[in-house]
C-alpha cells in the first residue's frame, strides 16, 4: 500500500472545500475567488497590489477577477491619496451584502468542521498548517 503524502492529501482536501465553496457561491450567482476577494477586502479600502498576494492570485487573474466584480457592482476602485500610482478597492453597498453571505457560508462550514473535532485537534490542525506554510515559503532543492 501506498504511503499517503502531505502535499496529496493537501490537495485533496482544498480541492473539496473549493468544490463545495464554489457550489455554495453559486447560489449567489457567484463564485469562490469572487467571495475570497470580498473577505479580503477592508472597509477602509484595500490596495489591489496588496489583494492579489492575499488570493493567491497572479496579476492577470486579478485584474479579470476586479474587472467582473465592478461591472456586477460588487466594488469601487479610487485612487490612492497616500500613493498616486495606486488604487484602492472598496466594497459597494452591494459588495458588502455580498460580502455577508460569504462570511456566512465560510463561518458555517468553520462551525460544522469544529463539531467533529476536539480543541486539541483544531490546535494541532493549525500548527500543522503554519509549518506547511512556513516550509513552503522557505522550500529549496537539494
Amino acid at each position: 500500500m501506498r504511503k499517503k503524502t502531505i502535499d496529496a492529501s493537501l490537495r485533496s482536501s482544498w480541492n473539496a472545500v473549493s468544490k463545495m465553496y464554489n457550489k455554495e457561491a453559486f447560489k449567489f450567482d457567484s463564485t469562490m475567488a469572487t467571495g475570497f476577494a470580498l473577505l479580503n477586502i477592508e472597509p477602509g479600502g484595500t490596495p489591489s497590489s496588496s489583494l492579489g498576494p492575499k488570493l493567491g492570485m497572479e496579476s492577470t487573474s486579478l485584474s479579470r477577477l476586479l474587472n467582473s466584480m465592478e461591472n456586477k457592482n460588487l466594488i469601487k476602485r479610487q485612487p490612492n491619496p497616500k500613493d498616486g500610482r495606486g488604487v484602492l478597492i472598496f466594497l459597494t453597498p452591494f459588495g458588502k451584502e455580498k460580502r455577508d453571505d460569504s462570511k456566512a457560508v465560510v463561518l458555517n462550514f468553520n462551525r460544522i468542521v469544529e463539531k467533529k473535532l476536539s480543541e486539541i485537534q483544531i490546535k494541532h490542525f493549525f500548527e500543522v498548517a503554519d509549518c506547511i506554510t512556513e516550509e513552503s515559503r522557505t522550500f529549496e532543492h537539494f
